[in-house]
């Protein structure tokens, strides 16, 4: 649903738009829409966003603003995550609320993952 002056959609580059839409759908179980080569949409995702054909990623230590998953069972997120080509890049650690841990997809952009409880 549209809401005035909400956020409502994020775009993300991607080095390698197939091999990015294939870790999404695996690890997230994200569908694409395809708008040519250089674009893929997703949607129904908290947010609805897209990636688009780019040689730089986006990572938080250049300015990057960081998007968080929440998980139920954070250990299970981060071996799906390892199991379909991401990297973890800071491992699980906690803050006021609960933990984390943050990653890069194949295409380099960085993400977090947080819990409640650490499991």
């Amino acid at each position: 649903m549209k809401e005035h002056e909400k956020i409502n959609y994020v775009e993300f580059p991607a080095t390698d738009i197939k091999q990015t839409k294939t870790f999404f759908q695996e690890v997230f179980n994200w569908s694409f829409v395809d708008y040519g080569p250089d674009y893929s949409a997703f949607s129904d995702q908290g947010i609805d966003g897209g990636f688009f054909k780019s040689e730089l990623s986006s990572f938080t230590d250049s300015g990057s603003a960081l998007l968080v998953f929440f998980s139920n069972v954070l250990s299970s997120t981060q071996t799906k995550i390892e199991q379909h080509g991401g990297t973890i890049i800071k491992e699980v650690y906690s803050f006021p609320g609960g933990y984390r841990f943050h990653f890069t997809e194949p295409s380099g952009n960085e993400f977090a993952v947080w819990s409640d409880n650490c499991n």
